[in-house]
């Protein structure tokens, strides 16, 4: 009998362990991040002529409308790998779709300092704990493994600063004792938003919650789209008044002769 099924001498048999399937990578969170550098690579297509100024319109609504890794993959799936030289990743098709490394579900700060910041992966439940110190969270280019995620806290003279995308709707499950918990208004309205849940208490201490843009995003995706489109209709200006001029060019040349 295989080493893996045991019999007991009851009569049972030990079966093995059914280990939990691996998260699908193309079904975590896209980040802004993401989406900016989707974008830079689709403005480098439309530069070297791979896109037309139409394509590239529809493309740039997807990206800013994906929510997913797999929502993402389509705008470049008849693209090259590198569009341009650039350091920054491309998104690959989903298999081989990078993930955050993982972190420790666990954070700790006792008479120090913890944080998590830029691109890291965010487990469904994660834990904070800090006594006498202080613990900062930002979400803007963090990727969530499931729409909602659950943050516990435990802050005891203490505090906790949180910083969330436009877009993350935040709700706090918890108890403050002598201290205070201040979350920053502005939830969408999309019943499909992402949601961080904070649990846990405050001791003599605090939890702020920020609304933050991601670092160098002007505006919101809204704002960029239009950008956007006003640069493709520049575009086709430029192109239409150079056209113009080859024209009367010609027509100059011919008269001469």
């Amino acid at each position: 009998m295989d080493a893996t099924h045991r019999v007991r001498n009851d009569g049972r048999v030990d079966l093995p362990e059914q280990q939990p399937a691996p998260a699908d990578p193309s079904r975590f969170r896209a980040s802004d991040a993401d989406r900016d550098r989707v974008a830079d690579q689709l403005r480098e297509a439309l530069a070297e002529g791979r896109l037309s100024p139409e394509e590239h319109a529809e493309r740039i609504e997807l990206v800013y409308s994906a929510k997913t890794y797999a929502e993402l993959a389509p705008a470049l799936e008849d693209l090259p790998v590198t569009v341009a030289p650039s350091a920054a990743p491309t998104v690959a098709a989903p298999q081989d779709l990078p993930a955050p490394p993982h972190e420790p579900a666990g954070i700790v700060a006792i008479f120090s300092g913890a944080e998590r910041k830029g691109r890291w992966l965010v487990e469904p439940h994660t834990n904070v704990f800090t006594m006498f110190g202080g613990v900062e969270l930002d979400f803007r280019e963090a990727v969530l493994t499931q729409r909602e995620v659950t943050i516990n806290i435990t802050c005891i003279f203490g505090g906790v600063d949180i910083k969330v995308p436009p877009g993350v709707r935040v709700i706090d499950s918890g108890m403050a004792i002598f201290g205070g918990r201040s979350i920053a208004g502005g939830d969408p309205d999309d019943p499909n938003a992402p949601v961080i849940r904070l649990t846990g208490f405050t001791l003599f201490g605090g939890v702020d919650v920020k609304r933050r843009a991601p670092k160098g995003e002007q505006g919101d995706f809204r704002e960029r789209l239009r950008e956007q489109r006003d640069q493709i209709r520049q575009r086709r200006d430029e192109r239409r008044d150079h056209l113009r001029e080859l024209r009367q060019a010609r027509r100059r040349d011919r008269r001469e002769r």
